[in-house]
């Protein structure tokens, strides 16, 4: 039914005697009506009629808008509860004309709606938008080039649609683009070598088109985590990925030769699938104890090689599919768990013992001296790929020599079985805030899926003032905890029992709600189990004007000191943390700092860190509770800071990238656990440098001599001596010379493996319960 002239003047008349400055620009309020007749006034936007302030409308599963100022910012509509049929007569083009009307839109999202079509050009004249999500309609032809001109966009997924064409290679040339997601449509072509150019780009979900060729080499994306090229034709080389995936979906393509052995740098590599492809030449027995997977598919491929019983498996393995293949050998005994909830697969090998539906021994041996090389590329690209054809050979080698090979192993009787376990490494990333019109990132849902760290803390919400002052006994005296010139931190119990800190802010300048929100939006991000994360917010407003009085942050509690106090083993602590205790704090220090840099758009940088600033909870999990933030900045004079002077920092050279001063404050803290005390001065820092150089180069006695007293026994020297590397890296005056802050966990990991395997049968189960604990799997 339309809306009738006579109700729209008055809709348009009640508009115009209200104050704008609390209303949408009065183009914008026509704009959103002139939707609701587009949409033939569906159900869902029946609130429409209800009230003169749009903004206020509450949010639903299909429809919601955001308003910042006197401009709408986001717009989800979502007909997949089927309240959006569109009418007879529907133009596309008129609808998304209509959009652009909001300047300052910043998240669009049309699913479902059954637009079809080309997808119009007019989105490019969108010039702040930041997410686009038009997935499951039906839009055909090309990706419009006028969408190149939006250098904000932060996320792009056009899934379950029918465009056609080649994947453009002006999406090089947006540079914010973290998320891109083009799943089920008809692209075809090569993937645009201007790919390597996306810094930024953390999903590439290319799954279910029809493209083809040799991928770019993408390895220098660092920040890529999520590649899905699932069900196209690529191939059949494999480039060089970045060392940071966390999923690697290569199914149903064309990959031949063998895998890269750099796979096994791939520390927080959680799914690899890499099955119906043509892959040959040896199984790596590595990819079952990378130090993250949990999913492991290689099955339809043609990989040769022998299987032992006692080859061991990342615990956190739940899925190995290793069916289809020429493997020989005996399964092994980590992947017969009588668990249900994990899944071995292995049919269709050549395997000995019970395992069932096998092939004889013989037929994996002819078919591997079968597997064909594949010819060789241009003339200049022979030598590049030399190794990896040698890989094709080396696998009918092997598997022409397997027989032999069980009836030596059998007879050497290999009892040994591997202890060393990696802790495992745990993608930080953010889950999305829920407050109802914060929902920046909520169609990014690739960014969602994999950054759930934070998946066990409270749901974030907005907090009545009530509550809080029933907290805190009307924030009595005896609850504060300490304060600052324009700042109280209070301890509250809910009456549920759950302990809180409420940091209450003193707000001297007379602004509204809504123009606190983009600080309390990237605040309510703040969620991961390495970082004293954001409960809740609270307004308490001035009540002749409605402006912001007081603004009430609410986070975790934690109540077990300082890591300083564990390390020094001061006041109650008097036991201090073990050697592998001592580098798991530390691991967990630097996910915490990883988070803050990448697992939010923007990142979080400069945080000014010190040991002090990092806690320990009941089970010595660290948490960090300082932030770089505008609402959060701390006031606090420290006459003792401990940092490089400004003229040190080599402020004219190029830096590597901006978490320079975090991992100098790393550095630091890495010193303080090595030797064991305080260390409150910057010349400190500086001697203690000099010493560990010198130790570094002489021999293990003078390096445990600079240990705390308290871990000397405990550490392994090539655990000691890796932890003393980085360190020193860490604290280096020049910022170009300083790792990044995944160097820093790696080296990390690397201290604690070499630690275990120090120990030739260790007796307690303080390492495993030390990483358990610090390891907490809430789940990226």
């Amino acid at each position: 039914m339309e809306v009738s002239v006579t109700f729209l003047v008055a809709i348009i008349l009640s508009v115009s005697l209200i104050d704008q400055s609390a209303q949408l620009e009065f183009s914008q309020f026509q704009a959103l009506l002139r939707l609701q007749q587009l949409l033939n006034s569906p159900p869902p936007l029946n609130s429409f009629f209800n009230t003169s302030d749009l903004c206020s409308i509450e949010p639903s599963q299909t429809f919601t808008l955001a308003c910042y100022g006197d401009n709408l910012t986001q717009l989800h509509i979502n007909g997949q509860t089927g309240g959006f049929p569109l009418p007879r007569g529907f133009s596309t083009r008129a609808f998304f004309s209509t959009i652009t009307a909001f300047s300052s839109l910043k998240v669009l999202s049309v699913v479902s709606l059954g637009l079809q079509g080309p997808l119009p050009a007019v989105l490019g004249n969108l010039s702040s938008l930041e997410i686009l999500n038009a997935s499951s309609n039906r839009f055909i032809g090309e990706i419009p080039k006028e969408m190149s001109s939006l250098k904000g966009l932060q996320s792009l997924i056009l899934d379950d649609n029918a465009f056609s064409g080649q994947v453009p290679a002006w999406f090089g040339s947006l540079p914010a683009v973290a998320v891109l997601s083009l799943k089920n449509n008809s692209l075809s072509g090569p993937l645009p070598r201007s790919f390597t150019a996306m810094r930024n780009l953390r999903v590439l979900a290319l799954s279910g088109n029809n493209l083809s060729g040799e991928i770019p080499n993408l390895h220098r994306l660092h920040n890529l985590q999520v590649i899905d090229l699932e069900g196209n034709h690529f191939g059949p080389r494999l480039p060089s990925m970045p060392t940071r995936l966390v999923t690697l979906v290569l199914r149903k393509n064309k990959f031949g030769l063998g895998l890269p052995s750099e796979l096994a740098s791939y520390y927080q590599l959680k799914k690899l699938d890499v099955s119906m492809n043509g892959f040959v030449g040896p199984f790596l027995p590595f990819m079952l104890t990378l130090p993250s997977i949990q999913y492991l598919d290689i099955s339809g491929n043609r990989f040769t090689g022998l299987l032992m019983s006692n080859m061991s498996c990342n615990p956190e393995l739940t899925f190995v599919n290793l069916s289809s293949n020429l493997l020989l050998g005996t399964l092994p005994d980590c992947l017969l768990s009588d668990q249900t909830w994990k899944v071995a697969l292995y049919a269709d090998n050549c395997l000995s013992g019970e395992v069932r539906e096998q092939h004889p021994s013989s037929f994996c041996h002819k078919e591997a001296l079968a597997v064909p090389l594949l010819p060789a590329k241009k003339k200049h690209d022979i030598s590049a790929h030399k190794t990896r054809l040698a890989l094709g050979v080396l696998g009918g080698i092997l598997g022409g020599i397997a027989t032999s090979a069980l009836v030596l192993i059998a007879v050497r009787k290999i009892n040994a079985r591997q202890k060393v376990k990696s802790p495992p490494a745990r993608l930080l990333t953010e889950n999305a805030s829920t407050l109802c019109n914060v929902k920046l990132l909520s169609d990014a849902r690739y960014i969602s899926q994999t950054m759930k760290m934070g998946a066990t803390i409270p749901t974030y919400r907005t907090f009545a003032l009530e509550e809080l002052k029933n907290a805190t006994n009307n924030f009595d005296s005896s609850s504060l905890i300490s304060e600052g010139s324009n700042y109280q931190i209070y301890r509250a119990k809910l009456a549920d029992g759950i302990v809180l800190a409420i940091r209450r802010l003193e707000m001297r300048k007379k602004r509204t709600p809504q123009s606190y929100m983009p600080d309390i939006e990237q605040i309510s991000k703040l969620r991961h189990g390495h970082l004293s994360s954001a409960i809740g917010h609270c307004f308490e407003c001035y009540p002749d004007d409605s402006t912001v009085s007081r603004i009430y942050l609410i986070f975790e509690f934690t109540t077990n000191g300082t890591l300083r106090d564990h390390i020094s083993g001061k006041g109650i602590l008097t036991k201090k943390l073990t050697w592998v205790q001592r580098i798991v704090s530390a691991l967990g220090v630097v996910k915490g700092i990883q988070f803050l840099h990448t697992g939010t758009v923007p990142g979080v940088f400069s945080n000014d860190l010190k040991i002090t600033d990092v806690l320990l909870d009941h089970s010595l999990q660290v948490k960090i509770n300082k932030y770089n933030l505008p609402l959060l900045a701390d006031d606090r004079k420290v006459s003792s800071r401990v940092s490089l002077p400004r003229t040190e920092r080599s402020p004219h050279s190029r830096v590597k990238y901006k978490g320079g001063d975090d991992v100098y404050d790393i550095g630091v803290i890495l010193l303080e656990i090595i030797v064991g005390r305080p260390i409150m001065y910057q010349n400190e820092v500086t001697l203690l440098k000099d010493l560990l150089q010198v130790c570094l180069v002489t021999d293990e006695v003078a390096r445990r001599s600079i240990a705390d007293p308290a871990v000397q026994k405990d550490c392994s020297d090539e655990s000691l001596r890796t932890m003393m590397q980085i360190c020193l890296r860490c604290i280096s005056p020049d910022e170009t010379d300083r790792p990044s802050v995944e160097d820093v966990l790696w080296n990390l990991q690397f201290a604690i493996q070499v630690q275990e395997s120090s120990k030739e049968e260790p007796s307690e189960n303080e390492t495993e319960t030390a990483i358990e604990e610090n390891f907490v799997n809430v789940p990226f």
